[in-house]
């Protein structure tokens, strides 16, 4: 194989040159670089600009043919003067900063020359667009070839949800049940830049003073547009002596009152049911003419059950590690316990994560509520007035730091660095940007 080593190749007569014959292939070496200082033809890259990157444009200028330009318009639109067009010629234009719908890109045509047919300038204003325009005559002039916007290629990143709702309170007057923690539920969602998420924590339900079952918890909610909706359900309220002794169903459902005869009176957990379960069945009094509320069903555990005159425990909630510590949450109140005539009967505990304790009759201890921020149900009364309301819920989102945008409505609790992680936590309705 011979070598041939030269600076420079023109042909012997004319101005054309050929290199190979038909049917030979040319190659260029790895590592090569082939620069064009003058127009190419037939290489069936037609339409195509080389961008320039080396600097980004923020003020007027005029575009070279066979270029492309990244613009940013931060500081204000300003005007592209196009060049004088000769079929073939290219041009391109990227929005930087994705302001372009804030302060528009303007491309002037040159003199008589046109775009889209038109002498008139054309404005460039939507939000991360890209666009590549050919010249094709003094008919038309620059004709767009190519365009497409940033939201094409989304950038998205992961966020870790819980949500939980509003505990039940717990059963009102004489031997009630403990109400039931809020509906506990959790989520990865992939999410696209822009997204809003919506949140809307529940309050906790109430806790009446007469024979009446604990008011359920209200529901907790997040979503936005493309994400898979989550909703957790109320707890439900605890059953309140031997008029309305069954437990209400809901995300955990709410403890029977004492004075009950059967499991059937316990309040139904996930309430309406989902995958996985949001929470567990309530307790019950299954011995009759004995005074011992049931306990409220919680997020990890049914709430126990009485056969005498003591209340019930509630049961225990669920662990989660989302704020970077491990954290029991939505737990179920405590039956009431009663002396029934002096017998003796105490109190039911109220479960781990939020539950509040149930009332005791003799000596009087009221019931306490569920603790808020956490969907704990309210213990059950032993008496009037003295039974526990249940606990508000709360929203929390995970993210990489490096992800988190800062923009929040609602004042929600922000906590930045815990293992690279940006933990926001919503204790009424609020929003998320991401």
């Amino acid at each position: 194989m011979s070598k041939v080593e030269v600076d420079a190749i023109e042909p012997q007569s004319g101005t054309s040159l050929t290199i190979g014959a038909s049917g030979d292939t040319i190659t260029i070496p790895s590592g090569a670089t082939i620069t064009n200082s003058g127009t190419a033809t037939g290489f069936g890259a037609t339409g195509s600009a080389s961008w320039v990157t080396g600097s980004i444009k923020t003020t007027t200028f005029t575009a070279t043919a066979g270029e492309g330009y990244f613009c940013n318009t931060t500081g204000g639109g300003f005007t592209v003067n196009l060049p004088a067009g000769t079929a073939g010629d290219v041009v391109a234009f990227k929005d930087y900063a994705n302001t372009f719908q804030t302060y528009a890109l303007t491309l002037d045509p040159n003199g008589s020359e046109k775009i889209g047919g038109s002498t008139d300038p054309t404005t460039l204003i939507s939000e991360g667009l890209a666009v590549t325009l050919v010249y094709i005559d003094s008919t038309k002039g620059w004709l767009v070839t190519d365009s497409g916007l940033q939201s094409d290629a989304p950038q998205t990143y992961d966020i870790d949800f819980l949500v939980i709702a509003g505990g039940g309170g717990g059963g009102g007057y004489w031997y009630g049940g403990g109400g039931g923690a809020g509906g506990y539920r959790t989520s990865t969602e992939t999410v696209e830049i822009g997204t809003v998420i919506t949140t809307t924590v529940g309050d906790g339900g109430t806790a009446p003073a007469s024979s009446t079952r604990g008011g359920n918890g209200v529901d907790s909610t997040m979503s936005g547009t493309g994400l898979t909706t989550i909703t957790s359900t109320g707890g439900g309220g605890g059953g309140a002596d031997n008029a309305v002794k069954t437990g209400n169903n809901g995300g955990s459902g709410g403890g029977s009152s004492g004075y009950s005869s059967s499991a059937g009176d316990r309040g139904l957990g996930d309430t309406p049911s989902t995958t996985p379960s949001q929470g567990n069945d309530g307790g019950a009094n299954t011995a009759g003419a004995v005074y011992g509320g049931g306990g409220g069903g919680a997020a990890g555990a049914v709430g126990g059950s009485s056969s005498n005159d003591n209340g019930a425990a509630g049961g225990a909630g669920t662990a989660s590690s989302i704020t970077g510590s491990s954290v029991t949450r939505a737990g179920g109140g405590g039956g009431a316990g009663s002396n029934n005539g002096g017998a003796g009967g105490t109190l039911g505990a109220g479960g781990a994560g939020g539950g509040g304790a149930g009332a005791r009759e003799t000596p009087a201890v009221s019931g306490v509520a569920g603790t808020a921020n956490t969907g704990g149900g309210g213990g059950g009364s032993a008496g009037s007035g003295s039974n526990g309301a249940g606990g508000k819920g709360v929203i929390i989102l995970s993210m990489p730091d490096a992800s988190y945008s800062g923009n929040t409505t609602g004042s929600p609790t922000v906590t930045t660095g815990v293992s690279g992680k940006t933990i926001i936590e919503f204790n009424g309705t609020g929003s998320y940007t991401t």
